[in-house]
């Protein structure tokens, strides 16, 4: 990869870091230190209402593509991002004066944060797809799913400890700051490397859905994070319960993240290269399925520890879901067209956030009212079922991660 491709790949994985921050701190992080405090895993299952803007940008990526892409005149990418890590960084500066009670405030905010740090992954997505081409997406698909894993550890276990150490304010302002520290090389790069262009094409939700890569990758989406992601958000609050603290619950998701995830990440392009993306689709779910049965036992029975299950259950699903994120990503970028890589790709992961969203909030119901033993039980059996749909489903469409 040249000296400039390299650059870029950095660039853009400092942003998609900031972004996991976000997430890492709202999926893993607030979860427990909301279970610390008492509230029931109902009131918990709300958090992920925050996935909302995630769900719904697709409903605003084709103004900001026109935005970012006028039709005569530079890329305004550096000014989408810029903008919209100065407010992620201000509310999160507020949340840390809110505290994380009471729960609606600190929802509304992380909310308002969310809708920011949405906008830019419109645009950076769409940078990514139109200047890594030439790379076949090997390297920035890398960046995006390894990021993701790096930011997921700072936010869900840094921040975990932080917040035990030196409080909630502490914690969440140094989120605050790191986020605006690991932007500033992107917005640097985007800003110096503008070159003026006219554009014929204007970008549009019509133009993506008329594609039929685009209608299979959101049915294969929704199939697949349906069966990864739907008892994510009761890891963190089943472990407090098994007598886990913030800081150990901390520091076994960060060490999941930060090794096995982000080696499954940098792995994950090879294996897809190697077996072709659907097999290696199929092959997360059932690791992710025999995880699941695991729970269940940890939670519905004797037969397995619940305390002994939490190394392998937060350490291994990194791994898992970093093979398997790198090959759907891949096939999706490779599917988004370059002219609106923005509005393409942003449907693929509305896709993943409104399922993630749904499921959530369905997870903390379940777990509340039926305890977690049938929580874990119920998860298996979808996981299973999604196998032969996820087949049939990636069977018809292009292979373009293998190229």
């Amino acid at each position: 990869m040249q000296t400039g491709q390299l650059r870029t790949v950095g660039a853009i994985g400092g942003v998609y870091i900031a972004q996991s921050v976000l997430g890492g701190l709202t999926w893993t992080g607030l979860p427990g230190v909301l279970r610390a405090q008492e509230l029931p895993l109902d009131r918990i299952g709300l958090v992920s209402l925050i996935v909302l803007p995630w769900a719904l940008k697709f409903l605003w990526a084709p103004a900001i593509e026109r935005v970012r892409l006028p039709c005569y005149g530079r890329d305004r990418s550096a000014d989408i991002v810029g903008t919209g890590i100065a407010i992620v960084v201000a509310a999160l500066f507020a949340v840390g004066f809110v505290g994380p009670v009471p729960m609606l405030a600190v929802l509304g905010v992380l909310l308002f944060a969310a809708t920011a740090t949405a906008t830019v992954d419109i645009a950076v997505d769409g940078y990514a797809v139109a200047r890594l081409s030439a790379t076949r997406y090997g390297w920035g698909n890398a960046a995006q799913v390894g990021g993701a894993y790096v930011g997921s550890a700072i936010g869900g276990g840094v921040f975990l400890i932080l917040v035990d150490l030196f409080g909630w304010m502490i914690g969440t302002w140094s989120m605050a700051v790191l986020i605006a520290l690991i932007c500033l090389p992107f917005v640097f790069l985007a800003r110096t490397d503008r070159i003026a262009a006219e554009r014929s094409h204007v970008p549009s939700l019509g133009a993506a859905l008329r594609r039929s890569e685009v209608r299979a990758g959101l049915l294969i989406a929704a199939l697949y994070v349906i069966a990864q992601k739907t008892a994510m958000g009761m890891f963190g609050p089943f472990f407090i319960d098994a007598g886990y603290s913030l800081i150990e619950l901390g520091l076994l998701s960060g060490i999941g993240s930060l090794t096995l995830g982000l080696a499954g990440a940098l792995a994950g392009g090879a294996i897809v290269r190697r077996f072709g993306s659907r097999p290696v689709l199929v092959g997360a779910v059932v690791a992710q399925a025999g995880l699941l049965g695991v729970l269940a036992l940890a939670a519905g029975s004797d037969v397995v520890s619940a305390v002994a299950v939490a190394p392998l259950a937060l350490v291994a699903t990194g791994a898992i879901m970093a093979v398997g994120f790198v090959a759907l990503y891949a096939q999706f970028m490779a599917w988004s067209d370059p002219r609106q890589g923005g509005v393409d790709f942003t449907l693929f992961q509305c896709m993943d956030a409104a399922i993630s969203m749904i499921s959530g909030v369905a997870a903390g119901l379940i777990a509340e009212r039926f305890g977690y033993g049938i929580f874990f039980a119920l998860a298996l059996g979808i996981s299973l079922a999604t196998i032969p749909l996820i087949l049939r489903a990636a069977a018809p469409g292009p292979d373009a991660a293998r190229a």
